[in-house]
């Protein structure tokens, strides 16, 4: 992303990278929100399949998990991810495609964004039963564990959804293997509707991760330099071998729980609290003291940005709904000496 200045980047070329670093941090988060954004507008207009679960306030989070992380990782995210797939650097095409239900979609219009995944960036679905991912996510973990492969999972998951038996049953399995996985909590304080008081008796969900053998954090999930530093430390140890580890980012999401919930449970006055801890107006404050211009930096970004959205929303309405003759299609995985066969008979 060609936005760092030149007198900036005149400093060195240590300086010039800090620059463009801090400044791709403040690009993702800005596209993740207005990304977003763009999508909620869509659904206003009937022309999003399925259901919208906005992640708007917790940009900060997924940047900070998803930078320090490699291509060869695996991500399971939640259905308010929706920016781990930009991160991930899935085509915003096609993403904005799959949540029309187009043919051009991850799951070629067969499905809504939140089931979506894309394993060529290492990015797998989640299910209706969120809880269900951190077992798969475990599953990967021992696999790259067995291979002696320096890779991790990476798995996200709620505060509701941590009082769920798969939740429970993949952490104690993930420590007793010492397995390669990052369990990301990500407290937004309502499981739907319900407050956290009411389906927790401790205060924090990190707590937890001691009845299993590994380490738990709590971290401010709007802070974004905060997220970024723990989840570094916390990915390098994990990379060499010392076994799981539990991050419980503290954040707040600004919609209801999707974008037909008014969110009549929660008060004005705690939302505009929340809304004061902006993660990306707290980031913008800590730009403008590293000496970036911010209003010049804001503008080119902004529309960078909202020139990607442009397009993966042309390239989504543009995009053919899938053929009814094609629902019957990727129902079965081709098994492996049938897939021999017919290449061989291709060949001959």
């Amino acid at each position: 992303m060609d936005i760092v200045g030149g007198s900036q980047a005149a400093a060195g070329p240590e300086v010039g990278a800090q620059v463009e670093f801090e400044l791709q941090l403040y690009f993702s988060m800005k596209l993740i929100r207005a990304f977003e954004e763009r999508v909620s507008r869509l659904h206003r207009q009937n022309k999003i399949l399925g259901g919208v679960y906005s992640g708007a306030g917790q940009e900060a989070i997924v940047t900070g998990v998803c930078t320090p992380l490699q291509p060869d990782d695996v991500v399971l995210p939640l259905h308010r991810d929706l920016g781990v797939f930009l991160l991930r650097g899935c085509d915003p095409g096609r993403l904005m495609a799959q949540l029309m239900g187009k043919e051009t979609g991850f799951s070629r219009g067969k499905d809504s964004f939140l089931h979506a995944g894309d394993l060529e960036h290492g990015i797998i679905g989640s299910t209706s039963m969120l809880g269900s991912s951190l077992p798969v996510a475990v599953g990967v973990a021992l696999k790259f564990q067995l291979r002696r492969e320096k890779r991790i999972a990476v798995a996200f998951f709620g505060e509701g959804t941590s009082s769920r038996g798969d939740v429970h049953e993949a952490m104690n399995f993930a420590g007793v293997r010492k397995l390669p996985v990052l369990f990301v909590c990500e407290n937004n304080r309502y499981a739907y509707s319900t407050p956290i008081e009411k389906q927790m008796a401790i205060e924090n969900v990190a707590d937890r991760a001691a009845a299993y053998g590994f380490k738990g954090h709590v971290c401010p999930g709007n802070d974004l330099l905060a997220v970024l530093q723990l989840t570094e430390k916390v990915v390098k140890r994990i990379r060499e071998g010392n076994g799981p580890e539990l991050i419980e980012f503290k954040t707040y999401r600004y919609h209801g729980h999707s974008e037909h919930d008014p969110a009549l449970y929660r008060s004005k006055e705690e939302l505009v609290a929340w809304e004061s801890r902006d993660p990306i107006q707290t980031y913008e404050l800590y730009l403008q003291r590293k000496g970036h211009d911010l209003a010049a930096v804001r503008e080119q970004i902004d529309q960078k940005v909202q020139a990607i959205i442009q397009r993966a929303v042309e390239f989504a309405e543009q995009s053919p709904y899938p053929r009814p003759e094609e629902a019957l299609e990727d129902l079965y995985a081709t098994p492996v000496g049938r897939g021999v066969e017919a290449a061989a008979k291709k060949s001959s």
